[in-house]
């Protein structure tokens, strides 16, 4: 049991990286032997913050109101979120489409010079009033914190006023770290605090909580609750899609484990810590090694380990002859793979199972967990470059554009202006994970290389905000090394 409050803020704790421009074989050998030095750029372009994060990771629950004190444009990220929310809806049936509820108190220069409190309790009585919601999450923003706003105070008043809904203060200012999974903690945090209260219920056999961020489609929840109850588990699917019940029922768990890497890892050790529920941190099921590996570490917690081996064992003969034919279509293909922490490195592993080599690698941050992976990569792979990077599209274009992948995995904005074939790995809509996903996931990179027209027409048309002479320099100029 740890004594130590987790602060929110994945820098706080020591090897955790994220700036950074070398090689698969570099970055292994300097962090094994402590040499890896925090850095940071003399140019950055684009920054993903805590603030989206945090809503992103809430935006679905089922009768809320998602209130952000912050300039308008703040939110505009989180059009991704509601596409993902909107389209989660239609893949569940529901008829009548809604957007989630969220309102930005638009602080202004005004605000900045007298204090936004006035604002900022307004609105949160305005979306009270008109949406009588169970929850109401008020999120900070940088500007808000930066005045210094104190959204606590004006939570526990309102709540006060509104006892039947709870008030949930979020502090994810964005420059409180560079890391943006903290916005990932700073909602989990909250949670604990506000709705949890490190209250002991009485648990519930067999039941399993499930952590799962928005980006997860709905063919992948349904892939990974079918893994879980062939162990004999009954799965609490959250915060994705979920209800203030279900977040509610989280301390009676007997286990927990996420979809994610990097999604809900420190909030499953505070659960330990607070309410005893163990837990498993492996790997995104993403690819058959690292599917095998999330689906034993899920059934090592619940004492299951024979049953997995014999489902293991089942559903590799159902889909090894599949892949080999995928193997097939796909072997010997170079390939530049850009994601989340934890979605990067599994696609990574993902391509060996089709034969496929690694040219490059981009990758938010660089831990101790992704040692692990790197190890593994560097074992199967001669060589590969890897850009530690929170977005900075800029080094991404200079380096997709010098290795010339034949296939681009991630987030293809950037390469699709290229010409390169693209599959989006931060799919939402279409399945990617477990053994499932891993036939489907294949077949769309098999079948985005044999009809790549599209991204060949968008090269042709599309004009990338770069001079030519970028392209001549080292990608990674612009990583000025700091101290630990």
């Amino acid at each position: 049991m740890s004594g130590v409050q987790y602060s929110g803020v994945r820098e706080s704790k020591a090897d955790r990286i994220n700036d950074l421009g070398t090689t698969g074989k570099e970055v292994e050998e300097n962090f094994k032997k402590g040499c890896l030095k925090r850095a940071d750029r003399s140019f950055a372009q684009g920054l993903q913050c805590q603030q989206i994060n945090s809503m992103a990771a809430l935006m679905s629950l089922e009768d809320s109101v998602f209130i952000s004190h912050s300039p308008q444009g703040c939110v505009g990220c989180s059009i991704m979120a509601v596409d993902m929310y909107r389209v989660g809806q239609a893949h569940r049936g529901i008829k009548n489409i809604k957007n989630p509820r969220l309102i930005v108190t638009n602080i202004d220069q005004k605000s900045v010079v007298f204090g936004g409190e006035e604002k900022l309790r307004e609105a949160v009585k305005k979306a009270v009033d008109r949406y009588h919601p169970k929850l109401a999450f008020i999120y900070a923003s940088c500007a808000s914190g930066i005045i210094g706003d104190d959204i606590d105070a004006i939570a526990s008043d309102l709540q006060n006023q509104y006892p039947d809904t709870i008030m949930v203060p979020i502090h994810c200012e964005g420059f409180k770290s560079k890391i943006c999974a903290s916005g990932f903690d700073a909602a989990f945090i909250s949670i604990n605090k506000y709705i949890l209260k490190q209250q002991k219920i009485e648990k519930k056999k067999g039941l399993v909580n499930l952590f799962a961020p928005t980006t997860v489609s709905y063919a992948d929840q349904k892939e990974m609750e079918r893994m879980l109850r062939l162990l004999g588990a009954e799965v609490n699917y959250i915060p994705f899609y979920s209800s203030l019940e279900k977040i509610k029922t989280i301390p009676a768990a007997e286990a927990s484990t996420s979809i994610c890497k990097v999604f809900a890892d420190e909030f499953m050790k505070t659960l330990w810590e607070d309410y005893e529920i163990p837990y498993s941190h492996t790997v995104m099921p993403i690819g058959i090694r690292n599917t095998d590996k999330w689906y034993r570490g899920i059934a090592k917690v619940l004492g299951k380990e024979k049953e997995v081996e014999d489902i293991i064992a089942k559903e590799h003969e159902r889909i090894e002859p599949l892949v080999a034919k995928l193997r097939e279509r796909l072997e010997g293909t170079r390939v530049f793979i850009c994601g989340g922490t934890g979605r990067s490195f599994a696609a990574a592993a993902l391509i060996d199972d089709f034969g496929m080599e690694l040219v490059g690698l981009e990758t938010p941050t660089y831990d101790d967990d992704a040692q692990v992976d790197m190890e593994y990569l560097n074992g199967i792979h001669k060589d590969f470059v890897v850009d530690i990077a929170n977005m900075q599209p800029f080094e991404q274009v200079n380096l997709v554009n010098r290795l010339k992948p034949d296939a681009f995995i991630g987030v293809p904005e950037w390469a699709a202006k290229l010409g390169i074939p693209t599959t989006h790995v931060l799919d939402g809509k279409r399945p990617t994970m477990g053994y499932d996903g891993l036939l489907f996931l294949g077949n769309k990179i098999a079948d985005q290389l044999q009809n790549p027209g599209f991204n060949k027409k968008l090269a042709k048309h599309a004009k990338l905000p770069y001079k030519a002479s970028w392209y001549q320099e080292n990608a990674f100029k612009y990583i000025t090394e700091g101290g630990n």
